[in-house]
């Protein structure tokens, strides 16, 4: 996660088709560029919580659903599904999607830029689903990289030691 102004932690929250980057600091909550004084707090007894943003107080119920990050709300009497996942979250999720193939194993690509710490495969290596590719340091922390479906490796791009872009190829599959 990495830290917005202030040292505080980005999010993007997804309504709809809305997308709204929130940023927590310790100076407040930052939505649009602006601070906004937030408070939480739970309505004893009950599944409610109290949110209060600035002057204005709205009564909130959450449910989870199973999926990371996915929420319904009861906003004072009105519905929303949302998302809100931490920035890296939301990165690797839409980079995940957006190299969906439908003809053969995706590439292994960067989701963000950093450093290659581990390659754990190389050509002609079988891969399964889930097993760990390679391992990248971005925003210092390490991250192991995943196979999406059963493959072959057919190329191995990357190197360890070397600092590669969002969206450059790792390992070729086929």
């Amino acid at each position: 996660m990495r830290a917005g102004p202030g040292g505080g932690v980005k999010y993007v929250v997804q309504v709809g088709d809305e997308r709204v980057e929130v940023t927590l600091t310790p100076e407040g909550v930052v939505v649009l560029g602006d601070v906004l004084e937030a408070h939480l707090s739970d309505v004893e007894g009950t599944p409610v919580r109290q949110v209060r943003v600035g002057t204005a107080v709205h009564r909130v119920v959450s449910r989870p659903h199973p999926s990371r990050g996915r929420y319904t709300l009861s906003i004072d009497g009105y519905r929303y599904e949302v998302e809100a996942l931490d920035e890296r979250t939301r990165a690797i999720r839409d980079l995940s999607v957006s190299v969906a193939a439908p003809v053969g194993p995706a590439p292994l690509v960067a989701p963000m830029p950093g450093l290659i710490v581990r390659v754990n495969v190389q050509p002609g290596d079988a891969v399964q689903p889930g097993q760990g590719l390679v391992v990248m340091e971005a925003m210092k922390m390490e991250n192991e990289l995943r196979a999406s479906a059963s493959g072959t490796v057919k190329r191995v791009a990357a190197e360890p030691g070397t600092a590669v872009e969002k969206g450059a190829l790792l390992v070729e599959l086929q």
